[in-house]
């Protein structure tokens, strides 16, 4: 038999699994393409530990205007960073050259740029509220 508490707590657990969630869209907007060959692959990050390296969502767009826009749907509001690359040639990947320097265009959030490398999550980091939000990415 179960105790009055047991019923409680399942009431009360009933309860708050149905109180809907708070989920907000966030709109990248991409510039700065060189011309309109390919794709625009954008990644999303929600740490430092992960940035810039394995997205938590990511999203692809033909490169077919000067100005591109992907939307990520239902994120939960909290800190997070945008990375963004021209796919030129369609191979999937961010090519680069001599000592790993990119040879397509590419941006963070917050125009973030690093000295020897990628820049860090802070510098690249925007607050998403439960309204969502829309920023721009530059590439390079």
């Amino acid at each position: 038999m179960h105790s009055p508490t047991s019923r409680l707590m399942a009431c009360v657990l009933f309860a708050l699994s149905s109180l809907p969630t708070i989920a907000a869209d966030l709109v990248v907007e991409v510039e700065g393409l060189r011309g309109t060959q390919g794709v625009v692959s954008v990644g999303l990050f929600d740490t430092a530990e992960s940035f810039p390296q394995q997205v938590l969502t990511g999203l692809r767009t033909p490169a077919d205007k000067p100005v591109v826009e992907v939307v990520f749907r239902n994120l939960q509001p909290g800190r997070y960073a945008v990375s963004a690359y021209q796919d030129e040639n369609g191979n999937l990947q961010l090519d680069r050259g001599l000592f790993g320097i990119p040879k397509e265009p590419y941006g963070f959030s917050r125009d973030a740029r690093g000295t020897a490398g990628p820049p860090e999550f802070r510098d690249a980091r925007f607050d998403l509220g439960a309204d969502g939000a829309r920023i721009r990415v530059k590439l390079r």
